[in-house]
């Protein structure tokens, strides 16, 4: 549990994952998995998986996991936000765990839970309809689903499926399980802002799925944890976002001085780095409510997502900016982490839409 992991436990994980990362991750290296099939890193992925168990990290020891906690998993999360590594961790050891710890079905877990664990087996959520997440793209009816879920975070990788659909004349959610070669269901890759997360669209058509525990509330249940890890990898990619530019600003020559000694762009990045530690301050905090289960964890996650989707995109903006003309080319990655905030902004629903869930 999260207890029983120290402090130091916490900074050799973080740093573990950094510095895999720094290595294998590249500039290069990501752009190459934008292009691969299923528009990620399987390798990378894998030795991720293999050498420091990033999968494993909040599932349960009795299903082959490290029983840490998500804010250890949050580390994990933030280090890839910050180099953008297409790889499943979002989708498969955030979005996929707590779907099926957060289905309390004891069979399912021990069915599903261990080879999401080992990475050996990705899986992927399947929630939003055409207008959004607000209601199911797909609906079950004895035990068939039917319909489409839109904007499935690494649906092309994904192995298996885990369905919330809208059920009966009442529309009350239930979840299911769904092999993702199953008869019945179609993945298209669909055009993204954000090259580096991989989207689709997957069809269901009267496909035979696997009916797993659907306790009330359990969608909003798994888009409080989604609001507070998306949190985590905001600020990685908000810290990155402003490393960049510091690092810019100091090479760039102009008037015979380097731009990062020019007074106003001095403020204008401490402001930004006032914005990156305010991120991080409500991110910990929606994730430490999360962890200890305490009643407000739906509102901070809330709180973080409009937070850190507006800092991540005023942090990123102010980047492209203070890069100049190179800050809007395609070979230039800061424009990457410009496009991340602007499409995770929109992830689980809009910042003005989680604002209507907080209470004033």
């Amino acid at each position: 549990m999260s207890s029983q992991v120290s402090a130091e436990e916490r900074a050799a994980l973080a740093e573990s994952v950094r510095a895999l990362l720094r290595k294998r991750s590249t500039s290069e290296a990501v752009r190459a998995a934008m292009q691969s099939d299923g528009r990620i890193d399987r390798d990378l992925w894998d030795t991720l998986c293999a050498e420091i168990g990033v999968a494993a990290l909040a599932v349960p020891e009795q299903y082959g996991g490290a029983d840490a906690s998500w804010a250890e998993t949050a580390l994990a999360v933030e280090e890839v936000g910050a180099s953008l590594s297409p790889v499943p961790v979002f989708s498969s050891a955030v979005l996929a765990v707590t779907t099926i710890l957060a289905s309390e079905d004891a069979d399912a877990a021990a069915r599903l839970l261990p080879d999401l664990a080992s990475g050996t087996t990705i899986g992927a959520l399947c929630w939003a309809g055409s207008t959004g997440w607000s209601v199911p793209g797909v609906s079950a009816d004895a035990g068939l689903l039917s319909g489409t879920a839109e904007y499935v975070i690494d649906g092309e990788s994904a192995d298996v499926f885990l369905v919330l659909a809208r059920s009966g004349g009442d529309g009350h959610i239930t979840l299911h399980e769904i092999d993702a070669a199953a008869p019945g269901v179609a993945v298209t890759a669909l055009p993204v802002l954000d090259p580096t997360r991989a989207l689709a669209r997957v069809s269901f058509d009267e496909a035979p799925a696997t009916a797993i525990g659907s306790p009330p509330g359990i969608a909003d249940r798994i888009r409080t944890l989604a609001w507070a890890m998306l949190s985590a990898e905001q600020v990685g990619g908000a810290a990155r976002a402003l490393a960049l530019t510091v690092e810019y600003t100091s090479d760039r020559r102009q008037f015979g001085r380097t731009l990062g000694s020019f007074q106003s762009l001095k403020h204008r990045m401490a402001d930004m780095y006032v914005s990156v530690e305010a991120m991080r301050s409500m991110s910990a905090a929606a994730i430490a409510a999360v962890v200890d289960g305490r009643d407000d964890a739906a509102e901070l996650a809330a709180v973080a997502h409009v937070q850190c989707s507006e800092e991540y995109l005023r942090v990123t903006g102010e980047a492209i900016q203070l890069h100049g003309g190179i800050g809007i080319t395609w070979e230039h990655d800061i424009g990457l982490y410009f496009k991340r905030a602007h499409a995770d902004a929109q992830l689980f629903g809009q910042p003005h839409e989680a604002l209507q869930s907080v209470t004033l």
